[in-house]
């Protein structure tokens, strides 16, 4: 179960690169995974949730933008691929397998990123804008992170 969390926040990360790392953050905050005896062990810190979750509203408030870049750019996927390994293996690490966490991590976020962009094409397609396509993009990201992180 551990292993398919992992990848799963990976998923959520390549959707929206600071929303998982946010419910991750708030997760260890608030002790729902125990990663204080890690190397990651910052996550849970008092100011790290309200830092990821300010960053997560600027990528929320950013990604409405025409000027936003495409998350297949280099530096957006590495970004999205860097959270989704973080993630990972915040999970991994409350179970003892940080390594393994950051790699399926990291391949979630390998897979939300192409699959989130393609969904998002046809979404937006269908209604004939971008906007609806991504406030759902949005619904699924912190809805999905809510619940992989109330799983452990």
């Amino acid at each position: 179960m551990l292993y398919l969390l992992a990848v799963l926040i990976g998923v959520i990360a390549g959707l929206r690169a600071m929303t998982a790392p946010a419910a991750i953050a708030w997760a260890a905050h608030l002790g729902w995974i125990d990663i204080s005896g890690s190397p990651l062990a910052f996550m849970g810190h008092a100011w790290t949730p309200w830092i990821f979750t300010a960053l997560a509203l600027v990528e929320l408030v950013t990604d409405q933008l025409p000027s936003t870049p495409s998350r297949t750019v280099p530096m957006q996927f590495g970004a999205r691929i860097v959270s989704g390994a973080l993630c990972g293996a915040c999970l991994g690490a409350g179970g003892g397998v940080l390594l393994a966490g950051a790699v399926l991590g990291a391949i979630g976020a390998v897979i939300g990123t192409l699959g989130g962009s393609r969904a998002r094409g046809r979404l937006a397609g269908s209604f004939g804008h971008d906007r609806p396509a991504a406030l759902i993009e949005d619904v699924v990201a912190i809805g999905g992170a809510l619940l992989i992180v109330a799983v452990p």
